[in-house]
């Protein structure tokens, strides 16, 4: 689970491969709000996206925290968040998605926890790269 702005969001552990420090990434011209850019992993070239800016264009973009790598298909990509919260087992619930900011199909499911619900993303084959 990790933390963007005041809301609480999840996805599946499978599709994480590590999780390093927050850093500023290199801009692409031309690239959509919610690309932050590139970083260099270890001799990788990885883009990072901002999670909150691609479930909600108004929102600010992540300048600190950690950016979660995560495989999307044969790549991986950084999803820059606030703070990543904990690891644990969630019961998804299926919800239908229409309107909004959120591309459809980024947002796959709730998960309740007893202190509040969290919001399930779909990393690993959604449509988190995709304008």
């Amino acid at each position: 689970m990790f933390r963007v702005a005041e809301r609480v969001y999840g996805c599946d552990i499978e599709a994480v491969r590590e999780i390093i420090p927050y850093r500023r990434a290199t801009r692409l011209p031309g690239a959509p709000s919610y690309v932050q850019g590139l970083i260099n992993l270890r001799g990788t070239i990885v883009t990072v996206l901002d999670l909150g800016i691609r479930l909600d264009a108004g929102r600010d973009a992540v300048r600190e925290g950690s950016i979660i790598m995560a495989t999307h298909g044969t790549r991986v990509v950084g999803v820059a968040v606030d703070e990543v919260m904990d690891v644990q087992a969630i019961t998804e619930e299926p919800i239908a998605t229409s309107g909004g900011d959120a591309p459809q199909g980024l947002v796959r499911g709730l998960g309740h926890l007893d202190d509040g619900i969290v919001v399930l993303v779909a990393v690993a084959h959604g449509p988190i790269l995709s304008p």
